[in-house]
């Protein structure tokens, strides 16, 4: 089946592209929710006329939530989860766990579709995409460690390794000293 798509889509088009589609996926969901029209003759003449008012949709969207990507893409979100002894996740944090905090930390609503990411279920770092438009897909770095354990930031790791090798060089002049008597 052929639609002319009304709005973007993720995965599929912007407003105004004709795209061939599975019938069950345009006659189901595009068509009844208003993305799509069927591709006949009286609406092929219209595509200029939607692609125009789509494109300055999509520029009033873009500067509105342009402050809020900004804001977004410096958020680091931490997880304290049980996990065995190999760091595998006795559960798994989801979308839904991310739209939450970074809803939490940004105070602005951010639904679990709009992130793009697989469930992790190891502890480390990853990274998720928070689609806020077609446009606009900011980074969200997510810290997922074990409950009970302090979070090490990169300052503390650059703090600690001088001081261990303090450690080991007064270690060895003591030994030195040790050895001379």
């Amino acid at each position: 089946m052929k639609v002319m798509l009304v709005r973007d889509v993720y995965k599929l088009g912007r407003a105004g592209d004709i795209k061939k589609v599975a019938d069950g996926y345009g006659r189901n969901y595009l068509i009844p929710q208003g993305l799509a029209v069927l591709a006949t003759a009286g609406a092929l003449k219209q595509v200029e006329k939607i692609r125009q008012q789509a494109e300055i949709r999509r520029a009033e969207l873009n500067t509105e939530l342009k402050g809020l990507a900004d804001q977004v893409k410096d958020v680091v979100l931490t997880f304290a989860a049980r996990a065995g002894e190999t760091g595998k996740l006795y559960g798994s944090i989801t979308t839904q766990d991310v739209a939450t905090a970074l809803s939490e930390k940004t105070r602005f609503e951010v639904k679990k579709h709009q992130i793009d990411m697989q469930p992790i279920r190891n502890l480390g770092e990853y990274t998720a995409h928070v689609r806020l438009t077609m446009d606009l897909v900011p980074e969200v770095k997510i810290v997922v460690h074990r409950e009970g354990e302090t979070v090490e930031t990169d300052e503390a790791e650059t703090l600690e390794e001088p001081v261990e090798e303090a450690q080991i060089e007064a270690a060895a002049a003591d030994s030195a000293e040790t050895a001379e008597a």
